[in-house]
């Protein structure tokens, strides 16, 4: 068995390692993977970087952090997206994005919502300074809307879930689909990658197969996922679409890092001098084409 550790953010986004845990697949691959849990994916990237553990699962926003840093990491496949969304307190009137204008929007400073945020301002023709921006985690967005301080709020699920569960008929979704995708990946360091190739080809080759299980078993997965998440099962269900699962390297994905990156240089949430990174030498090919070349569908180049 070859042995290898995990730093996972424990939430739905990491579905196929969940499944490929417990279900046995890691260990029908022949991995003995020892697993650490935490709440963000940049905890699980840094924890990597610090050589605390050997793969981490994390979304774009550390690795763009770290590509411009000139940290030395692979990004080896994609393994999950869901649309970022916005719910809106239904006494503001806000109907489409232009009706933003004025209103109290909260965010999350640091994170995709924050890029996704600065999207749909774009999107609706408007900039920061027409609208009142609210810094707030992503918890504390629904008691703000019940206390009437914010007009909407934008996030990932379960919070916007929890909030229509919560809110009923005064809480109502603006129609966002498919403005900015929330991509959660693996990634491991060059030097990892290049010192242990097998056990990078198995742990992905496990996930390919987790994603295969999922599909013919959504039922059992949502119960899997549920339980090792500390999730209400009928709360996943109800928002189990959202979750994309799927192990790739596509354009969905070199086009969100660029999108963050691009946020990074524009708002200089960034290392000094730092630039827009060169994707080709992030974005690691070879392990994912080999198991899989259909998987590998970049046509930009990175």
């Amino acid at each position: 068995m070859l042995k290898a550790r995990l730093a996972q953010n424990l939430g739905p986004i990491s579905g196929l390692a969940i499944v490929a845990n417990a279900k046995g697949i890691f260990a029908r691959q022949g991995l003995d993977i020892s697993v650490s849990n935490f709440t963000s994916g940049k905890q699980c990237l840094d924890t990597v970087l610090g050589g605390g553990a050997d793969i981490a699962t994390t979304a774009e926003a550390p690795v763009t952090a770290a590509a411009m840093a000139q940290q030395p990491i692979a990004f080896v496949a994609g393994m999950e997206y869901s649309d970022l969304k916005t719910m809106t307190a239904a006494s503001a009137g806000i109907k489409t994005k232009d009706d933003l204008r004025g209103k109290r929007i909260a965010f999350t400073a640091g994170t995709g919502s924050e890029v996704y945020t600065s999207v749909l301002l774009k999107a609706a023709g408007l900039t920061s300074k027409d609208v009142t921006l609210v810094n707030l985690r992503p918890q504390e967005m629904l008691p703000a809307m019940a206390a009437g301080s914010i007009d909407a709020f934008d996030t990932w699920e379960p919070h916007v879930a929890n909030a229509k569960k919560a809110l009923g008929e005064g809480a109502i979704p603006l129609e966002t689909k498919g403005l900015y995708s929330e991509t959660f990946n693996i990634v491991v360091t060059q030097s990892y990658l290049a010192a242990n190739p097998a056990i990078v080809s198995r742990f992905l080759a496990s996930l390919i197969e987790a994603e295969g299980w999922l599909k013919l078993h959504p039922g059992e997965a949502i119960d899997v996922i549920a339980a090792a998440t500390g999730m209400k099962r009928d709360e996943l269900a109800s928002i189990w679409p959202d979750y994309v699962y799927h192990v790739r390297l596509d354009d969905r994905i070199l086009t969100t890092l660029r999108i963050h990156a691009a946020w990074r240089l524009e708002t200089g949430n960034h290392p000094p001098g730092a630039s827009m990174p060169d994707f080709s030498k992030v974005l690691v090919t070879a392990p994912l084409k080999a198991l899989d070349p259909a998987r590998v569908t970049l046509e930009a180049r990175p």
